[in-house]
Parts: C-alpha cells; structure tokens; sequence
C-alpha cells in the first residue's frame, strides 16, 4: 500500500472517529429537544422515540415554563451577570497579564504563579468560607456576584493572555513608544486590538461557565435572584418531589440557544486563541 493510500485510510478512519464523537456529544441536546415537545406523561416512558400525534403537544411545554419559571427577569438577570463578568474579566486580566510579561521580575513571577496555583484549587474547598465572605461583605446580590466571577475566571485566563503575550514581539511596543505613546496607549491601540483572538477565546469559555452555572449563584444569590440555571431548577420542582419533566426539558432548550449562538459566532477563534494562549504558556 503506498503512502497516500495509507495517508487517505488514515483520514478516513479519523473523519469517522470524529464523527462519532460528534453524535455522542450532540446527543444530549438532541434528546432535550426532541423531548421538549412531549407530554411529560410519555417523556419518562419513552425519552428516546420522537413525537407522534399522540405524544405532541407543541409549544406548550415551552408556554408553561416560561410561566412558571420567572423567565423573563431570570433571563436578564443571567445576561447582566455574565455579560459583565465577562468584560470585568477580560478588561482587567489582559492589563494584569501585560504587566507579567513585560514588568519580568520576582514580584510578577510570585503573581503569575498564584493565577495558575489558583486553577488548580477545587470550588468545593473555598465554598463555604466564599460564602460566608461574600455575606458579610453584603456581595449576595446580582452586581456583587460580577467580583466574585472576576476571582474565579481570573486564573485560566490570566494564563492564556501571558502565554500569548509572550510570543508578541517588543518592537511594536519600543516603536510606539518612540511616536510618543504613553502606557496606556501602547495597550489599549496596540496590545489590545493584537490580542482579539485569545480575548475572544477567553470571552466564549467564561461565558459559557458563568451562563450555565448553577452552583456558585444558587449559594450568593439564592431564591430571590435566581439566574436561568437555579429558575429552571427550583420552577420545574413540584409537590412530593414530582418534575414537570416537559416544562424543564423546554426551558433547557431555551437556556442552550443564546450560548450557542454565542460560540457560533466566536468559534473562528477559539482554537487559534487556545494554541496562542497554551503553547507559550
């Protein structure tokens, strides 16, 4: 067998392989959506078989979760805070990975470090003093949670931008400089538009942890402000611990689409982001 033989079996065999894994991570959300137009009398029964003009009820699954669920203002609750953590973390951590990289001493050494030892550092084992801080600080509440979300993110993305940084010549800057340019606008007009694609990279994947988490504003923010993921949750929940399984397969379907189209329009750049961000790092 010759080499481009072996080089098309090859690829033949990993297009396969990539497309199986594609229709086992699709299938979750394929089941979701198929589901979310049944009767939660068949869902349980038959989660699997698509809808038949006896199992087919419409939209309706969707009108009475979004009755139900408070999801008008739980939406835009969820908006608020991942829209702005979002830019909280991207706004602050590129300044502070500029500094690393071009300020290279022992202080930004010790500080670099303590962002990646912070990626490494379990939610479960800061959770219940992070409460207790975030209530006596009077932060248990839709603007004060943006902080906490800044703390969070701040490591994995703080490590991304100084492994890019680093492959970013010093020339533009020196350059810049020369023209008369200050600090902050060697950043803001030559830095910054540079690092557009590891920005964008680090938007989508704070996004879409602070869009989808459940956990962290369930223990800040509670009942009283609940984002999408704690509405769904605690709306779907009946009596004696029944689910309006429709209901809460409706509104997963609505919770998924706004960051999907989020990463639709971002993902030119998550791998070109990823590569700049990890390999230098």
């Amino acid at each position: 067998m010759s080499i481009n033989s072996k080089n098309k079996v090859s690829a033949a065999w990993l297009t396969a392989l990539l497309c199986l894994l594609s229709v086992i991570f699709l299938a979750p959300v394929f089941i979701i959506l198929i589901n979310s137009f049944k009767s939660k009398l068949y869902i349980m029964g038959t989660p699997f078989t698509l809808p038949n003009p006896d199992t087919f009820v419409g939209f309706q699954n969707y009108v009475n979760g979004v009755k139900s669920s408070d999801l008008i203002l739980s939406f835009g609750r969820s908006v608020f805070i991942t829209v702005f953590s979002v830019f909280a973390i991207i706004f602050l951590t590129s300044m502070t990975a500029w500094f690393i990289v071009r300020v290279n001493n022992a202080f930004t050494k010790i500080i670099y470090y303590a962002f990646v030892f912070s990626m490494i550092v379990p939610f479960q084992m800061v959770m219940f003093t992070m409460t207790y801080t975030v209530n006596v600080l009077r932060f248990n509440n839709p603007v004060g949670i943006i902080p906490v979300y800044l703390g969070f993110g701040s490591g994995l993305s703080v490590f991304m931008m100084t492994g890019f940084l680093r492959s970013v010549p010093m020339d533009l800057e020196e350059a810049a400089m020369i023209d008369g340019c200050t600090g902050p606008q060697i950043f803001f007009r030559i830095v910054f538009p540079i690092m557009k694609p590891t920005l964008i990279t680090v938007a989508i994947l704070n996004a879409m942890w602070i869009w989808n988490d459940y956990l962290l504003p369930y223990l800040i923010l509670g009942s009283t402000n609940k984002t999408m993921p704690v509405a769904i949750q605690l709306a779907m929940q009946g009596a004696y611990g029944s689910v309006d399984w429709g209901g809460f397969m409706a509104m997963l379907v609505l919770a998924i689409i706004p960051i999907v189209i989020f990463y639709l329009f971002g993902q030119k750049y998550i791998i070109k982001g990823v590569m700049a961000g990890a390999v230098k790092g």
